[in-house]
């Protein structure tokens, strides 16, 4: 079983709580993002991979209509009745919980509540999307428990509303989709328009590295959702002056962008650069996938971070030191910050054999700017969320 310790001292941690073992467990990983940033809420395409680390989520009923929520890292505890589910403002992890239950009973009201506990081991504020991983495996295990059936793009869109409606982010689907429809050793090519998804196979000559810079990734502080309003507003100006229907800034070309962006203001138009560029660049490189290309692939991965940096400027110093080390380091092939940016980490791509050296040399130049190395750890493209009892 994958990431079988923290399984186990989830369990013993549930029995010591509770006084007794839970009746269904769910688990569901983090994913990262290769290739496509901000691109799900554009209605476009991107890639990703669920990756091999996670959280479980373990659960029994309750008899009375009560719920205990308990975070298993820090051993804490909240309460709240299934029939009056409210976001909160204190102790913000259960937020993303509740937000997926409330989901869950708007398609079947439970008979009566749950004792949970979830523990995982995805760094916190890493860029990894450990608060889907706690939406998707709470959402099976509860689905499992109260007989709530939904299919896997029901409960990614559950888990979407929980982010909106209960955390504040305005995010789109790829953290929950990635953490459902992954498989070892493939990325996940996803079309968020049609929300259709496959796998394609990144190949035996590949690894990723996870850098986690420690720096701040804050996405409810509002800077996320200012970015999507200025796709919204770039993309109503497009759908005005295009001779062709354009909903989302998926249907405009760079072509189209550098025509017709006059009448935006400069920042506006440099946002709305971003995500065009970047739903080129995924459709790209799986035809550089086909062809086995990952140097090629690679290197979209390093123009996908200077639209970050300079166009969408979701970056910030540390990622970008990250990424202009792994530029320099031989065997590296790629990188690019992962996931809604202001920090977090960088993936990188390598050679599985130049791994170890690239690790030790970008932890190396981190500390040698930020007087402390960032954690590197080697990413597997792992299988997606699922029950385990």
């Amino acid at each position: 079983m994958v990431n079988e310790a923290v399984y186990r001292e989830l369990i013993k941690k549930y029995r010591g709580h509770f006084g007794r073992d839970p009746e269904v467990v769910a688990y569901a990983p983090g994913r990262i993002e290769v290739l496509g940033n901000h691109t799900d809420y554009n209605e476009g395409y991107v890639f990703s991979a669920a990756i091999n680390f996670g959280t479980f989520f373990a659960a029994a009923k309750a008899v009375t209509g009560g719920c205990r929520l308990v975070a298993g890292d820090l051993m804490k505890e909240v309460a709240f009745d299934v029939a009056n589910i409210e976001a909160s403002a204190a102790d913000t992890w259960q937020n993303y919980v509740k937000g997926t239950l409330a989901g869950l009973t708007e398609i079947k009201a439970p008979s009566c509540g749950f004792d949970g506990m979830f523990l995982g081991n995805i760094p916190l504020g890493s860029g990894l999307s450990s608060s889907a991983a706690l939406e998707m495996c709470s959402g099976l295990a509860l689905g499992k428990l109260f007989d709530i059936r939904v299919d896997a793009v029901t409960l990614a869109k559950i888990g979407q509303k929980a982010e909106h409606v209960y955390a504040g982010c305005k995010c789109g689907l790829l953290d929950q989709i990635s953490s459902l429809a992954g498989q070892a050793g493939k990325l996940v090519k996803t079309d968020f328009r049609s929300v259709a998804f496959e796998t394609v196979d990144l190949g035996e000559d590949a690894c990723f590295l996870m850098c986690n810079t420690h720096a701040k990734h804050a996405l409810v502080d509002g800077a996320y959702n200012r970015l999507r309003e200025a796709c919204e507003q770039a993309a109503a100006h497009f759908s005005q002056v295009l001779r062709h229907p354009a909903r989302t800034l998926r249907d405009v070309s760079m072509a189209e962008w550098a025509i017709y962006k006059r009448g935006l203001p400069e920042g506006v138009a440099n946002r709305a650069a971003h995500p065009i560029g970047e739903n080129e660049r995924v459709l790209k490189g799986a035809e550089l996938l086909a062809r086995g290309d990952l140097a090629g692939f690679g290197a979209l991965m390093f123009d996908s971070h200077e639209s970050s940096r300079y166009l969408f400027e979701n970056s910030c110093e540390e990622l970008d030191a990250v990424v202009d080390a792994a530029k320099k380091i031989p065997g590296v092939l790629g990188a690019r910050l992962s996931g809604g940016g202001f920090g977090g980490s960088v993936v990188v791509l390598v050679h599985p054999r130049d791994a170890e050296t690239a690790s030790a040399a970008l932890a190396s130049a981190y500390a040698a700017t930020f007087g402390k190395p960032c954690d590197v750890s080697v990413i597997t493209p792992a299988d997606g969320a699922r029950l385990i009892r």
